[in-house]
């Protein structure tokens, strides 16, 4: 749809103009203004569609009191333009009008309908589907692959993982950019710092995100085998099992997508990471597996995003308070997370631990 900052010809009406004197108009002007007089007035969307529908072909140009979030429905309703109006964010009016790639009923244009879509795609295994994002999506931006995931065609059901540590507001951020309601689990293992508790506030209400959700490991299960708060120091497998693994387990229960913020960068264990793979009957979704240390920083500054408080005091991961430490010069960025350990990973992205009993 095109934007206008004036529009300079035609014949300009409001939308409260009765329908029969739209209609007589419509009979020889070829270009037709119609003025919003409110942002909640509905008017304005059904003459243009009646218009269209009784098949007028000239140029419908919206005007007036409308809004960036009313672009798509103003295209599907038949305007072909808007006019601005002073100050009017362009970039909002083209990020609105296509930020969706299906509808759910019909109206004019080709949009496809979901539908339509899941009707004529045979049910596509979790491997196959994985297979097919990895090829189709192999250079592409972290924004596009989310909205890829999160477009309601593909029928996925999606949530992300996120441990508010030195990175996350990256991701975090391009999921606010895409879709804020999306769930974000944060796992509230009872020993994280008090500086990650404290960021998780701040870059939620800075992101404005509306579902990030503390998940606790269970009372029982902590009072059994963990009654001391000192499992780390002899089981850290353990540990992290009862605190991360199985609390990220029944929050992510009924979800079949689940979103993360990994990167090969990180380690060797995650040297080769895809952009998609399968955990189980889960498509794991790694957006930003692909970029570099340099990447991160630069989006980080270009969007002045807050940094967690720990980072500048030589934490370039950050875990729970037990077993993560500052690293050294020449240490690789994970190497502060169980220092002297064999252990690598907390078991929340890979192999699966339980607790012994």
């Amino acid at each position: 749809m095109q934007l206008l900052e004036q529009a300079q010809d035609g014949v300009r009406l409001s939308v409260v103009t009765p329908e029969a004197e739209v209609r007589a108009v419509a009979d020889t002007a070829e270009v037709l203004i119609l003025e919003f007089d409110a942002f909640r007035d509905g008017r304005g969307f059904s003459l243009a569609a009646l218009l269209r529908g009784q098949g007028y072909k000239g140029r419908l140009i919206a005007a007036g009191k409308v809004l960036p979030d009313q672009a798509r429905h103003l295209r599907r309703s038949g305007f072909d333009a808007v006019e601005l109006a002073p100050g009017a964010d362009a970039a909002a009016w083209r990020r609105m009008d296509q930020i969706f790639s299906a509808a759910y009923q019909s109206a004019l244009g080709d949009d496809p309908l979901i539908w339509r879509r899941r009707r004529a795609a045979p049910p596509e295994g979790v491997a196959v589907l994985a297979a097919r994002l990895n090829a189709e999506l192999a250079d592409a931006d972290p924004e596009v692959i989310l909205a890829t995931v999160l477009d309601p065609a593909l029928g996925r059901k999606a949530a992300a993982v996120s441990s508010f540590g030195a990175e996350a507001a990256v991701l975090l951020h391009q999921i606010s950019r895409v879709r804020r309601d999306l769930p974000v689990v944060f796992l509230e293992t009872g020993q994280h710092f008090f500086q990650t508790l404290a960021y998780r506030r701040e870059l939620t209400d800075r992101l404005g995100l509306t579902d990030v959700r503390d998940v606790a490991p269970d009372p029982t299960d902590l009072s059994r085998i963990d009654s001391r708060g000192d499992l780390w120091r002899s089981r850290p497998d353990d540990c992290c099992a009862v605190r991360k693994v199985q609390p990220q387990q029944r929050a992510l229960a009924g979800f079949d997508t689940r979103i993360t913020g990994r990167k090969r960068f990180q380690n060797d264990q995650r040297a080769a990471l895809p952009l998609f793979e399968v955990d189980g009957d889960v498509l794991v979704v790694n957006p930003l597996a692909r970029w570099s240390p340099d990447q991160i920083e630069t989006w980080l500054t270009e969007h002045q995003l807050p940094r967690h408080p720990l980072v500048e005091q030589g934490f370039p991961s950050i875990g729970c308070w037990p077993c993560t430490r500052a690293v050294e010069a020449g240490e690789g960025a994970r190497d502060g997370r169980w220092a002297g350990q064999e252990k690598t990973e907390c078991g929340i992205h890979g192999r699966i631990l339980s607790p012994v009993c």
